[in-house]
């Protein structure tokens, strides 16, 4: 199948004919307030495994969700179906819903002030014109070099090509109605290596908002071989407190706990190890994590949030101190605050380094633990306790020395933050968190 001879992903303004025929609809049956949202997706998936063709997928999706507030209660419902008879029907079943909810005094749209009144052009949208036959051939590429990269390479998982083009229309009754396209595409590869009658595992990919932007398919592929064949002959480690370092792609993460414990969902109800943090100087006084969600062609870029309110640049924390949560308009209401722009989550958190790269920070940290993979989800949002498997590499002198696995990182995020003492500039940019390498002075390391 070729994607260009497939159904075309809707344009903006149909998608918003049809959100507006909702919001007429809902004020029509006697809702207070409503909000409508309506997305179109086409994707495309070709993996490859052991030289051929596994799976291949066309996905073409296409739905529409309405939610009403009646006298502060709120109910919704969503379909597939765009004929005018399902429109009416979903809002006569939101409407219906409605009657049955409690009552609750923070629900409702966002302030009429903060709707966005700008939709700034954020280049989020770069369609790429593959067929089938050729992301098999790219997977297939990429997969090979993976398999012909050494002879300790000894079988495949498969080697994945993905795009994705969508467009999001979204619209409420204060007369806010926007839509804005989007894409994504990736290129990825996983692979097992055998030595000594030890095998591991390992991956890597690449993932951009324009094709062009994509990593070399034989790179990818040989990426992920090296990265397997490096873990080959991996060793135990005695159960000791050492100096962790992040590579960035996890450090990301390590962070994320935060930004989750700052969301107004858990600071509302009080299930937060940061509870009430704003304020309070959590990290190091190097440390700053900058929302900035206009980057061009950012992976979490946006002109407006899923509630239709603006966005713009502000600091989450500035030198080590808390400035503020992630908010909706229900949950500031809720906190007593006003919102973030954040309904839907952040948008393109950027953590600055104050070293330059993971090569300077192992010198630095000298003896201690570079992390590559983290097993299982120990995190307790509510204590901040951590717990985690992972795999790695153990460092002497600022240098690799082997690779380790089956031991177990732990300590707790609040402590673990304060103890951070180095972050690279080498940033991973396949996220919403951009943040580069991170070394923790000090965690719990439990091995044999």
């Amino acid at each position: 199948m070729n994607v260009s001879d497939s159904p075309s992903v809707a344009d903006g303004s149909s998608l918003e004919i049809y959100v507006q025929r909702l919001l007429d609809e809902a004020l029509k049956q006697g809702a207070s307030q409503a909000e409508a949202a309506a997305n179109h997706d086409i994707g495309l998936s070709a993996t490859a495994r052991l030289g051929d063709v596994e799976n291949l997928e066309y996905t073409n999706d296409r739905g529409i969700g309405i939610t009403v507030y009646v006298d502060s209660r709120k109910g919704s419902a969503s379909t597939s179906d765009m004929s005018d008879a399902a429109l009416v029907e979903a809002v006569t079943k939101a409407m219906t819903f409605a009657k049955y909810t409690a009552a609750d005094e923070h629900a409702g749209l966002a302030d009429a002030e903060r709707m966005a009144t700008e939709i700034i052009d954020l280049q989020l949208a770069y369609p790429w014109e593959i067929d089938s036959t050729e992301a098999i051939r790219l997977a297939i590429e990429c997969e090979n070099a993976a398999r012909n990269y050494d002879k300790r390479i000894c079988n495949s998982e498969g080697a994945t090509v993905a795009t994705n083009t969508g467009i999001r229309a979204y619209g409420n009754t204060h007369g806010f109605l926007a839509s804005f396209p989007r894409t994504s595409h990736s290129l990825s590869c996983v692979v097992v290596g055998e030595s000594d009658d030890d095998m591991q595992r390992d991956q890597y990919y690449s993932l951009s908002r324009n094709a062009k932007d994509l990593e070399d398919g034989v790179g990818v592929g040989k990426e992920a071989a090296d990265r397997t064949v490096r873990r080959l002959g991996a060793r135990k480690l005695k159960t000791m407190r050492a100096p962790v370092l992040y590579c960035p792609e996890l450090a990301k993460g390590f962070l994320g706990h935060a930004v989750s414990a700052l969301s107004g969902g858990a600071q509302y109800r009080r299930a937060s190890f940061l509870l009430d943090a704003a304020g309070e100087a959590v990290f190091p006084s190097f440390v700053n994590i900058q929302e900035r969600p206009h980057i061009l062609s950012g992976m979490a870029s946006a002109a407006f949030d899923s509630e239709g309110v603006a966005t713009e640049d502000r600091d989450l924390v500035v030198d080590g101190v808390i400035d503020g949560y992630v908010l909706s308009s229900y949950s500031a209401r809720r906190l007593g605050l006003e919102s973030t722009a954040n309904a839907g989550g952040a948008q393109n958190l950027l953590v600055p380094g104050n070293r330059e790269d993971q090569a300077e920070i192992l010198r630095e940290m000298g003896t201690g633990l570079l992390v590559h993979e983290l097993i299982g989800q120990g995190i307790n949002g509510v204590t901040g306790d951590y717990s985690r498997g992972a795999v790695g590499f153990w460092v002497e002198n600022g240098e690799i020395q082997y690779p380790v696995h089956e031991i177990t990182i732990a300590g707790n995020l609040k402590n673990l933050y304060s103890r951070i003492v180095a972050i690279g500039n080498d940033q991973d940019l396949r996220g919403g968190i951009r943040c580069g390498s991170l070394l923790v002075e000090e965690m719990a390391i439990a091995g044999a």
